[in-house]
């Protein structure tokens, strides 16, 4: 496009790498960044214009984003005084600062920070290739082999010192597409295609010239374009106004000319001074003051570029095709190739989106993913809005189906999805999605963070499984595992670039204590780079809705959490608490929540650190969840190693309210897959297991095995906690424990499923699946979950009796194993009406139905009972639960 004939100054911004123009009358600044695809609105454009502007005022503008921030708030809101971790809380918020300092001396902002992806891997360029960008600092020679050029480690790489690697140790490799046999190259260097459609405006016919002579036509307005189009005018008049009509033709002809100030002086004695005069100030260097008349930036700047004819000259997906052959074709298998100090190297690439081992496992491609317009998915539902409380159905794709076999993708999303809407729950979370190479590790030994499991099916599989989950009205939680990463080198990031130190920690840190995985460098700007746009990638990508982050003690100490905690706060910032772990979740929760303001966090820590579900403002880690892990080990221990006689109430009480001034930020679930899983029993092995029907106390046991199963649910559900969770299977009670194959089983699936059948059968497992699906109508109707803190007023140890109030409900346990009361007085705080709205000794949930229909009712008594004014005297079977409402308020 022709230049403005307007005076500018140009300049190359150096950290930024920016193109910049300046008009001189005004301080104004418009940047044009180089990756042309980024789209800002209005007020962000101003915001960048005037941060360029005015670099002093850095320090004012952050001084004025710290309003409002105390790094010791939640100790000072909480009450709490310490002055170590006061102190730490403080040097790490300064750490913080520096950080993000840091960050952004290399990019725009946190943003740009967390897009890694849309630079880095493989990705289609529009002008007919592809670019691949890695990291690896530790390399020397850099290059791509694979099927599609013969493994051939020469025809495309990258040289350090050859335009293939900058100096952070990215390389940067072009794959350019082929020419067909007979077709001509394109006629513009920079021609460029929409893959997408198969016609677009580039196909109609349309020349270059009648394009770029349409633009200029409509763009310019009369007369601006007078000096474009005679380029030749403006010398000429000047040599004619210098010299006449009759002026010299040859240098000796020519007389001595006066210099340029005699000139111009002589000139303005004859003529005003024009609004495009240069002002020398008297300094030496060579830029000058420009007067410029104002309308004319304005003007300039009110005009819009012409991108809808650069557009018009875009060819489409047909044009593309008919003419070029893809460089490297959808499909392809690729590795990426280093020489190192070491040695030369193979890798599959840490940013592939697409990772298949070959036939014997030993060896995996990355999979160039590229599909066909007509093969790639098209999202048809939106993310569903946050309900006030979460239900969760925690689930594993490859142990889903009933056969003994690695589940799919499609069959999880045709079979299993819909149960878990039937059943009640309003969202699903996904384990062992993430590629890993051993199907025995569940998913949790990750080896290529940004590909979805080839073992279920294909990334366009998983999106139709993200998008029906939707289209049910359920939101998809995937469990991240940014925690360590699997030591494998052939596969996975371990050793990637032949250093020990690219990704990880160097000698005994760089190892987990116990599990062999390595673990990861967060105080590396390039290693967040890697997380944090990790986590963007499966939000962008994939629409996921949030994250569980597993196991944040390995991460948050050098002792991966393998230390006896006493709750003394010197514990959290001693030492062995590694900082910069901290820093990276606080960034973590940080961006996540200001790119997408209803994204979910949840923290899986055994430590419960301090601030875990604070602000981030407030010296917190800034997590909206936090699972309580302690009270499954508590109905586990119970279960297996307690008579029920001698089960403690109390200890019940306290598990369930532990951190009680964090109730709203609970996650809770009396179960879930580690039960199940990690080599335990889940309860309902421990329950029924091991029941004969032909033993002669089988029904008995098998009462108490669907009581206390009920109970358990129950308690947990509604005790306290914003959030619940339930494991794929334990709904129902199912009967068997998981067991992944192994050597030692001779690998065998047998344990590696679920047994859906048992819902087609009258029986224990039909019962507890009603149970469980009123439980959800339960919070669904009354709002169980999202109330306020449980009100716990009554804690026998002798009748073995709790009982609590929740908003206008009123929940009462009978845990004993013998004992039934036929009247048991428990405190009212509201003098009413009450009636059951759920019995777990109801026959249709293999109860007893000891209490009849017209007892389901009760009115409650002007007598002073546990403290509170009113009583209630209801039956109370033994092992049983009830879930009063009160119906209608006696004003006394």
């Amino acid at each position: 496009m022709a230049t403005l004939p307007i005076p500018v100054k140009f300049s190359l911004h150096p950290s930024t790498s920016f193109l910049q123009f300046q008009f001189q009358s005004k301080s104004q600044t418009i940047t044009f960044p180089r990756k042309i695809n980024v789209v800002c609105s209005a007020s962000e454009q101003s915001q960048k214009r005037q941060k360029q502007q005015n670099p002093t005022k850095k320090k004012e503008s952050i001084d004025d984003g710290e309003k409002g921030i105390d790094p010791v708030g939640f100790l000072t809101k909480r009450g709490i005084t310490h002055k170590a971790f006061g102190q730490f809380l403080r040097e790490r918020y300064k750490s913080l600062k520096d950080l993000k300092d840091e960050i952004l001396n290399r990019h725009m902002n946190l943003k740009e920070m967390s897009s890694g992806f849309e630079i880095l891997g493989m990705h289609r360029h529009p002008e007919h290739r592809v670019d691949y960008m890695e990291w690896a600092p530790g390399a020397r020679y850099c290059a791509l082999i694979g099927d599609f050029n013969g493994l051939s480690p020469t025809e495309n790489c990258a040289r350090e010192g050859h335009f293939g690697r900058d100096d952070y140790g990215y390389w940067f490799i072009i794959l350019e597409d082929k020419l067909r046999e007979g077709e001509e190259p394109d006629k513009l260097y920079f021609q460029q295609y929409n893959y997408v459609d198969d016609y677009d405006k580039g196909d109609s016919g349309v020349t270059i010239e009648e394009i770029f002579k349409k633009a200029n036509d409509e763009y310019w307005e009369p007369g601006e374009d007078r000096y474009l189009k005679n380029r030749l005018e403006v010398p000429a008049k000047l040599y004619e106004q210098i010299f006449g009509p009759n002026g010299p033709q040859t240098e000796e002809e020519l007389e001595d000319i006066p210099d340029a100030e005699t000139r111009y002086k002589a000139w303005t004695a004859h003529n005003e001074p024009t609004p495009y005069d240069v002002i020398d100030s008297g300094k030496e260097y060579d830029i000058f003051n420009v007067i410029v008349d104002p309308e004319w930036p304005e003007k300039i700047l009110a005009k819009k570029p012409p991108i809808p004819y650069w557009f018009e000259t875009r060819k489409g997906r047909k044009a593309w095709l008919k003419k070029y052959i893809p460089g490297i074709p959808h499909g392809s298998k690729y590795r990426v190739f280093f020489n190192t100090p070491n040695g030369p190297l193979e890798r599959v690439p840490a940013w592939a989106t697409y990772v298949e081992p070959d036939a014997e496992g030993r060896q995996a491609f990355a999979i160039h993913w590229e599909p066909t317009p007509e093969h790639a998915y098209k999202w048809k539902n939106t993310c569903p809005s946050v309900p006030t409380s979460l239900r969760i159905y925690e689930c594993h794709v490859g142990i889903s189906g009933s056969e003994p076999k690695i589940s799919s993708f499609n069959e999880f999303t045709k079979q299993v999805l819909p149960h878990i809407k039937e059943a009640g729950y309003n969202a699903i979370q996904l384990f062992g999605v993430i590629e890993h190479k051993d199907y025995f590790t569940v998913g949790y030994r990750v080896t290529n963070f940004f590909a979805v499991s080839s073992r279920y099916g294909t990334p366009e599989d998983f999106k139709q499984l993200v998008d029906e989950a939707h289209g049910l009205g359920l939101l998809v939680f995937l469990e991240i595992v940014h925690s360590y990463a699997a030591a494998d080198e052939m596969v996975g990031l371990s050793l990637f670039d032949g250093s020990n130190d690219c990704y990880f920690h160097t000698g005994k840190r760089g190892q987990h204590k116990y599990w062999g995985t390595r673990m990861f460098n967060y105080g590396d700007p390039d290693v967040l780079h890697f997380l944090l746009s990790n986590l963007n990638w499966w939000i962008v990508e994939y629409k996921i809705d949030g994250f569980q982050f597993h196991s944040l003690s390995s991460m948050i100490y050098t002792h991966n959490g393998f230390a006896s905690f006493t709750g003394d706060l010197e514990e959290y910032c001693n030492q062995y608490v590694d900082k910069d772990a901290l820093l990276y979740l606080i960034l973590a929760n940080e961006i996540l929540h200001a790119l997408y303001p209803n994204i979910i966090t949840i923290a899986e820590d055994a430590t419960f650190y301090p601030g875990l579900c604070e602000a981030t403002s407030q010296g917190g880690l800034g997590f909206d969840y936090y699972v309580n892990l302690s009270v499954s080990e508590m109905w586990s221990s119970l279960l297996e190693n307690v008579p029920d006689h001698e089960w403690s109430m109390s200890k019940i009480v306290d598990t369930l309210m532990s951190n009680r001034e964090y109730a709203d930020k609970r996650l809770v679930y009396a179960e879930n897959h580690n039960q199940s899983i990690s080599g335990g029993r889940s309860f309902a092995e421990i329950l029924f297991g091991e029941l004969n029907e032909h033993s002669p106390n089988y029904k008995d046991s098998l009462t108490r095995g669907s009581s206390l199963y009920k109970m358990i649910r129950l308690s947990t559900f509604a005790i306290g906690g914003r959030a619940f969770l339930n494991f794929m299977g334990n709904e129902f009670g199912h009967p068997k424990r998981v067991e992944f194959p192994t050597p030692s089983n001779e690998f065998s699936y047998s344990l590696a499923n679920r047994q859906w059948d048992l819902l087609a059968k009258d029986g224990v497992n039909r019962d507890l699946i009603s149970f469980d699906k009123d439980m959800m109508v339960l919070d669904e109707n009354e709002r169980v979950l999202s109330r306020g803190f449980s009100n716990i007023h009554h804690v026998n140890e002798n009748s073995m009796v709790i009982s609590y109030i929740r908003g206008p409900l009123l929940f009462i346990f009978n845990f004993h194993p013998t004992n039934s009361y036929g009247s048991y007085s428990v405190g009212a705080d509201e003098a009413g009406e009450y009636q059951i709205i759920l019995n777990t000794d109801e026959v249709k949930y293999g109860g007893q139905g000891c209490i009849k229909e017209d007892q389901y009712i009760h009115k409650t008594i002007s007598r002073r009972v546990d403290g509170l004014r009113n009583c209630l005297e209801v039956p109370l079977p033994s092992r049983t639960a009830q879930v009063y409402k009160l119906k209608r308020i006696l004003r006394i």
